[in-house]
Parts: C-alpha cells; structure tokens; sequence
C-alpha cells in the first residue's frame, strides 16, 4: 500500500494568522498519525511563514511514523535537516517568495550542486528525494546524483484530470516506471486529492509515498480529518 503523508503546513499557516499557538502543530500531527496517516511532511520556509524551523525540532519526538522534511537546500535548511534527523528529506528548487512549489530540479544542470547535498545527507542516515517534473531525461538524471528516491510534482497533472484528461497520467507512468528499473522509489505530490488519487495511484507503478496537504486539510473542513485520512488510506490501497 502507498503510504500517506500529510503536509501540516497549512495547520502552521492557520496558526499564524492568528498569533498564539491554535492549532497546535505538534498535537495535530500526533491526531493525523493516531487516525492513521503514516507519515508527517512540513516544508518550511525562510521567512517562517508557515512551519517554522522550531517546529521541525518540537515536531521531531512526537513523530513516529515518517518524518519528511521539504524544502530548497540553502545552508539553514540544510543544517536544520541535520541537527532534526528526519527519515527523509525531499529537495524542493523554491525561489524565496514562491508561495507553494512550482517546478522540479534540472538535474542535469544541477547535478554537482544535488550530488554535495544528497552525500551530507545520506552519511547522516537520511534518506534523500527530490522533487522532478514527470520528465524521462529527469529521473536519468535524477540517478545520476546518488538520490534515494524522486517525487514526482503532479501539479499539472491534477489540473488536466479535473479538465477530464486522464492521459494526463501517462508521463508520470512511464517516469515511475523508468525509475524503478534504475533502482530509485517513487513519491508524489502536489494538488493530489480525494478526488484524483486513487486514480493517480492506479495508474503509477510502484508508488511508495504521497504527501499530501492542502487538499486533505480543505477537504477536512467539510468531512472531519479522521474521515479524510481514512478516506484517503482506502484509495491508496491495494
């Protein structure tokens, strides 16, 4: 079964807006992993905007299932990623004012640079993905700098399947198929939903992880998280 990890960013974000500590970030996650999810993803941001770099550390004991860790590798992340020891880290290319992620790696271009951080990484036992559009010379590429696994960004995806595109899914079948041969395991995420994953999950071999946010905490204001979780595990089965 694909495992569920859920973005908590948006939970921080509510936060924030607010100025105390309602929602707690801490006792959420340790709700979505008691309901099921397993898994827990934050991405934080340099201007803290949302997750703060605190809350990775709090985050860290109360987490017992996975434990992954967005974000661009500049030298803060990269050395919070270190002092918190996540199960994973996923490298995300964000620009410092992006509002939510946009674009995969060039892996080609940014083979040296991904090489260096993926080694630091990886000799502190983390296991390192990163973040590539559905793109076959990507995932090559991708192998190239010694990552554990790619996640694939689905984006473009989820907008063509509510435009009723579903060859839309093909790229990322045939990049998660190229990169099982080449000995890398297959994330996703992206505006993934209740009402698209199941069909996403079919349709992808060899699918370990999605992390998945926005959706799960919108679609939660109507349906309740314990029921959105349980939802979401159903379609991932099998």
């Amino acid at each position: 079964m694909t495992k569920l990890s859920v973005n908590i960013n948006k939970i921080a974000t509510l936060r924030n807006s607010r100025g105390g500590d309602v929602p707690n970030v801490v006792q959420f996650a340790k709700d979505v992993q008691r309901f099921g999810a397993e898994g827990v993803t934050i991405h934080p941001r340099p201007d803290e905007r949302h997750i703060r770099y605190q809350d990775a550390r709090d985050l860290k004991p109360e987490v017992y299932t996975e434990y992954n860790i967005e974000g661009n590798p500049i030298e803060s992340f990269i050395n919070l990623v270190l002092e918190v020891k996540p199960t994973q880290v996923t490298l995300v290319p964000d620009a410092v004012d992006a509002i939510t992620s946009n674009a995969g790696w060039d892996t080609i271009k940014h083979k040296d640079f991904l090489v260096d951080v993926i080694k630091e990484f990886q000799n502190n036992g983390i296991r390192t993905s990163i973040f590539v559009d559905p793109v076959m010379s990507q995932v090559e590429g991708a192998k190239a700098t010694g990552t554990d696994r790619v996640e694939l960004y689905t984006e473009a995806f989820a907008h063509q399947y509510s435009l009723g595109n579903k060859q839309a899914v093909a790229p990322y079948a045939a990049c998660a198929a190229l990169a099982s041969n080449l000995g890398l395991g297959v994330n996703a995420g992206h505006d993934l939903s209740l009402d698209n994953i199941e069909f996403f999950k079919k349709e992808v071999p060899n699918l370990l992880e999605v992390s998945i946010g926005h959706a799960l905490i919108a679609e939660s204001l109507y349906l309740g998280i314990e029921n959105v979780v349980q939802m979401y595990l159903h379609k991932l089965k099998g």
